[in-house]
């Protein structure tokens, strides 16, 4: 008996440590497949001769010939033009995002609240609708601001279809990244050394410059490379403005050579593997930068910074943050209600159209009644919602298994979670395509086939999202209830769920606007009956249905608002959301 008792207590201890390891392997399984699996797909493409297809996976054909098309005349053009518009799109976003964040956190410019707002709102104006509304403004022979000008005796002068437009769009619909990144800088930093330069007789310029900009070079770097990125990947911006003008980058090149007759997906694997060492390249260089010196500003001291004193540039500076918000959000919404409105879709004359009979809301009524729009917005919707669910859910467990627990090799579930902020959106959404026309799963031409494609792409935000959230919350909460005879999950349920209601509400939000926004991952994912708003409207231009494609941008931007508004009204920065917070912590139960 003794014998029998002693293997049992041997085998408790076995069964125990392989029923903890067991819900870490489901998380790898889950995580490999919405992630891992899609970019080894691109990877092995870009070395084989056959892409990825049910039955037709085989390493029997190694060949490096796929790589010869990145070496030729083609993608090495849009390697350089990507490269001009990701350095010249950076310098314009940082010009007027750290501009207008200088002047609201650390000048006495005027109107300091209003140039805050315009610095954030051109966030909740997707870009490629930026992009779309900059091509009915300056387009070189129909473009409104064209029109107006021969309207007043004037000639034409803009024409945005050229890599300087290009450059233009970009930056200027990133600007809100770098202004979000450097205004936190400026308004966390101690002001010591300030004081310190004036003391021994510097004047506020030389301050400025020796001192307060040297202190945000991680912000200005960090959002200038986050920056670069983004724009070097960026897709739709790229084909609505560089596609008229002949300009390629390496996401429209990669676009075309998957749109070709016959596809020439192997070919493009290998030139989005070039795109993806750009991006790892780039971010290895700007750690190693800033690794070299230490840029601690921030203080226990609770000291708030100064403001610098503008003088005869108060006003210079006001008319500069009023003119980006004219060129990033009043101008293109302008212009998308002006046409939108417009009875006819050829615009001959602006000042003209606002006679008798002119302008007209049949283009909004067609649109609301149109199925097409109908359906878009509904898997707009269910897709958004779901994805944000679902992601939410997954990033809270792989966070809380990462962060909370002491399973083994549970940090690789933290790095496969950030892996797709290396890979570029139309990277992924290749790789996603042959994934799951692979498994043998019968979700390709579903909806869940776009939820699971968001679920991945946006990954990274919402892990980012819930660690941060896990980590602010004492463990000791959960393991006293534990101690007192709660099982782990109804710990969890009860104790850290409810302290963790706002931030992963503003987690499920962001992911939710995420997905609303998102373009570049469904392009190639997409049938007949799953087009999302998105996708209808980058459509509807393309094919030159100007009107309807102004309705659903502005109907798109309202939702988007809309989305906005609730993450202030219910998310951590509300004030109700921060008291049930505090009473939830003085009582959990």
């Amino acid at each position: 008996m003794s014998g029998v008792a002693g293997k049992r207590r041997g085998t408790a201890p076995l069964r125990s440590g392989v029923r903890r390891l067991m819900f870490p392997a489901v998380l790898y399984a889950v995580l490999a497949i919405l992630i891992l699996l899609p970019i080894a797909l691109v990877v092995l493409s870009a070395f084989t001769s056959t892409t990825p297809r049910p039955g037709n996976l085989s390493l029997s054909g190694l060949t490096l010939e796929n790589f010869s098309t990145v070496f030729g005349a083609g993608p090495r053009r849009a390697a350089l033009n990507s490269l001009v518009v990701g350095a010249g799109a950076s310098l314009v976003a940082l010009f007027f995002g750290g501009f207008l964040a200088f002047c609201t956190a650390r000048s006495n410019v005027y109107w300091r609240g209003f140039l805050y707002l315009a610095g954030i709102v051109p966030m909740f104006l997707p870009s490629y609708v930026g992009a779309l509304a900059w091509g009915l403004l300056g387009g070189p022979n129909a473009g409104l601001l064209n029109v107006l000008a021969n309207d007043l005796g004037g000639s034409s002068f803009v024409n945005i279809y050229n890599m300087g437009g290009l450059i233009f769009v970009l930056g200027i619909y990133y600007a809100p990244y770098a202004f979000l990144l450097i205004h936190s800088s400026f308004s966390l930093m101690n002001p010591d050394l300030e004081e310190a330069a004036s003391v021994h007789g510097a004047r506020p310029l030389q301050t400025l410059r020796r001192v307060t900009l040297p202190l945000a070079t991680p912000a200005i770097l960090g959002s200038a490379i986050l920056i670069f990125v983004l724009t070097i990947e960026n897709f739709p911006v790229s084909q609505i403005i560089g596609g008229a003008a002949g300009i390629d980058t390496l996401p429209t090149y990669i676009y075309r050579l998957m749109n070709s007759s016959p596809s020439r997906g192997n070919e493009a694997a290998a030139v989005a593997i070039t795109l993806v060492l750009v991006v790892l390249v780039v971010t290895a260089l700007q750690r190693r930068v800033l690794a070299k010196r230490t840029y601690t500003t921030v203080s226990g001291k609770g000291m708030k910074p100064g403001r610098f004193d503008l003088g005869a540039f108060r006003l210079p500076a006001l008319l500069i943050g009023c003119g980006y918000f004219l060129l990033a959000t009043v101008l293109p919404l302008l212009a998308l209600l002006f046409v939108a409105l417009h009875k006819t879709p050829y615009i001959s004359t602006v000042t003209g159209a606002f006679g008798e009979g002119r302008l007209s809301f049949d283009a909004f009524g067609d649109a609301l009644g149109s199925d097409l729009i109908h359906r878009a917005t509904v898997n707009s919707v269910v897709v958004a919602v779901s994805a944000a669910v679902v992601g939410t859910l997954l990033a809270f467990t792989v966070s809380y298994v990462v962060n909370r627990s002491k399973t083994p090799c549970r940090a690789g579930l933290g790095y496969i979670s950030m892996l797709p902020l290396a890979v570029p959106a139309i990277v992924m959404g290749l790789g996603l395509l042959w994934a799951w026309l692979m498994l043998p799963f019968p979700v390709y031409g579903t909806l869940l086939l776009m939820v699971i494609a968001f679920v991945a792409a946006q990954m990274p935000q919402g892990y980012q999202g819930a660690s941060s959230s896990i980590l602010q919350v004492d463990r000791d909460l959960e393991d006293s209830a534990v101690m007192h005879g709660a099982s782990r999950l109804r710990a969890i349920a009860r104790i850290t769920l409810p302290l963790l209601r706002v931030p992963l509400t503003s987690t499920f939000l962001l992911l939710l606007m995420l997905s609303m926004r998102e373009l570049t991952v469904p392009l190639f994912l997409f049938t007949t009956d799953t087009r999302l708003l998105s996708i209808v409207i980058f459509d509807d231009f393309d094919n030159g249905i100007m009107q309807r494609s102004a309705v659903t941008s502005l109907l798109y931007c309202a939702v988007i608002l809309v989305l906005a508004f609730v993450a202030q009204r219910f998310g951590a920065d509300s004030p109700r959301a921060r008291k049930q917070a505090r009473s939830h912590r003085r009582d959990p139960r």
